[in-house]
């Protein structure tokens, strides 16, 4: 199979960025924030939780965005996708949202990302978000499986095991030890060096 037939797709945080809400949990000092995917698989009801902190604490979309423009992507992701990139189609798939990923895309080159946009009110509040499609990492992925692609994806948490299973192949990264654990058929990864080279097996033999 050519390799302009493969689709990799890559989870966001955890994988190319360090987790949005972590980084803002510590900047504010309020520790409930802390929880991410990793913590939590239902993201609904992760999401309704960390809305109702932010209006507790009367926290907005700006103070958000201000603790997003001090982070930078982990060391060696933007070499890890440029060297991908130039052997293969790359998607991002993520469960953030626009209004947070810009800024950070921006670090990263301006790679192709599928996400999320959050509802904001005049004043900053976030009131609400809106999914591009439910479970939209596997669907994303079925997706393009639909129209001829073959896809490869990668991430660290419960909401990109659904796009790993199905996906021709799939590989952990940087996870907790707890999926590793629950998932030990799935090749897990701690370096990029090791990921790049275990997907360019998949597309180049």
């Amino acid at each position: 199979m050519s390799n302009d037939m493969y689709v990799v797709c890559l989870d966001m945080e955890g994988v190319l960025v360090p987790e949005i809400w972590i980084a803002f949990a510590e900047a504010t000092g309020i520790p409930e924030l802390r929880r991410t995917t990793r913590d939590e698989p239902d993201y609904d009801k992760l999401m309704q939780y960390r809305i109702n902190i932010l209006k507790e604490h009367g926290l907005g979309l700006k103070e958000i965005q201000d603790t997003i423009a001090t982070i930078d992507p982990m060391p060696g992701a933007k070499e890890f996708l440029d060297k991908l990139r130039a052997f293969t189609q790359v998607i991002i798939l993520s469960d953030t949202f626009y209004q947070f990923a810009m800024p950070l895309m921006k670090k990263l080159g301006y790679p192709t990302l599928f996400c999320n946009t959050l509802e904001v009110a005049e004043n900053g509040e976030i009131t609400g978000y809106k999914m591009r499609v439910e479970k939209s990492k596997l669907s994303t992925v079925k997706a393009l499986q639909s129209v001829g692609f073959t896809t490869i994806a990668s991430g660290d948490s419960f909401n990109d095991l659904g796009m790993i299973q199905a996906s021709k192949a799939g590989f952990l990264f940087k996870s907790t030890e707890k999926i590793k654990a629950d998932y030990p058929d799935l090749p897990a990864f701690e370096e990029y060096d090791d990921l790049l080279a275990a997907i360019k097996k998949v597309i180049l033999n």
